[in-house]
């Protein structure tokens, strides 16, 4: 098997519905499955996949694990060399699959890929930065965050000193949509299920530095991302108040226990 495509869903029956579809257009040259992991919607997604899809191996936990922890289910019984994580809010151009499965073929060393991913009005969207210092998440939730020495931090994090039309190392990517090499995380592991939702990522691309695989943004490689930002609808410190942006800080502070006291790798991306 070459390819498994492993999509995690979580009350988004229709944008599943999509997703697999958009997925399906496309005649891909090597060997492909897909999987569908099933979050406890309760939503009707069991019927439809059953009705709709059922060549798909489909996978309904018992309650919501969460982004990692869902995703650890489908990577379980993936059989594909390379893992194309998916989640339900992405539209596939046709060249992009085969231009991400080309690079990793051509870069033995890569263990994750992303993609440049776009808004659906065409801009780019921001998918690729550097490693956050406890000070991030802070500076960036509070008015701190409006001076001048903090804005030009916050602006090296995004990575907004970098026009994201040409393929590079990076620290993370986000993980929306990332390839991910199966003989890489037989190295690394699955992404940690400390991590509820946000920042598992961050911490899989970290782990995938420090055991000597490298993280890439693929710039040739485009997708539409429907991305809505649940823990930034209510910025600065009144966030706190909704359930999104309490799990994200919740798992920031989780990072930074884990990491305490140990430098971030910063292998390629201090300088361009």
């Amino acid at each position: 098997m070459d390819l498994s495509i492993v999509i995690l869903n979580y009350k988004t029956k229709g944008l599943l519905r999509q997703c697999i579809r958009g997925v399906r257009m496309f005649n891909l040259a090597f060997q492909t499955e897909i999987i569908v992991v099933d979050n406890f919607s309760q939503d009707g997604t069991r019927e439809m996949m059953k009705m709709e899809f059922p060549s798909i191996e489909f996978i309904e936990t018992k309650r919501n694990l969460g982004f990692g922890s869902g995703m650890n289910a489908g990577i379980r019984v993936a059989k594909g060399k390379y893992l194309l994580l998916l989640n339900t809010d992405i539209a596939i151009f046709d060249k992009a699959i085969p231009t991400l499965f080309s690079y990793m073929e051509s870069h033995p060393k890569v263990g994750i890929v992303g993609p440049r991913l776009v808004n659906p009005d065409g801009s780019v969207q921001l998918s690729c930065y550097r490693f956050p210092t406890f000070w991030t998440a802070l500076w960036r939730r509070s008015p701190f965050g409006n001076l001048s020495p903090v804005r030009k931090f916050l602006r090296r994090y995004l990575m907004l000193d970098f026009d994201h039309k040409t393929s590079r190392p990076v620290d993370w990517i986000l993980g929306a949509c990332m390839l991910v090499r199966t003989k890489a995380i037989q190295d690394v592991g699955l992404f940690d299920e400390r991590f509820f939702l946000y920042v598992e990522d961050t911490d899989w691309c970290r782990r995938f530095w420090e055991s000597g695989w490298e993280v890439h943004y693929v710039s040739d490689a485009e997708i539409v991302h429907y991305h809505s930002r649940q823990s930034a609808e209510n910025p600065g410190l009144s966030g706190v108040f909704t359930y999104a942006t309490r799990v994200h800080i919740a798992s920031w502070i989780k990072y930074f226990l884990k990491y305490s006291g140990r430098r971030a790798p910063h292998p390629y991306t201090t300088d361009f």
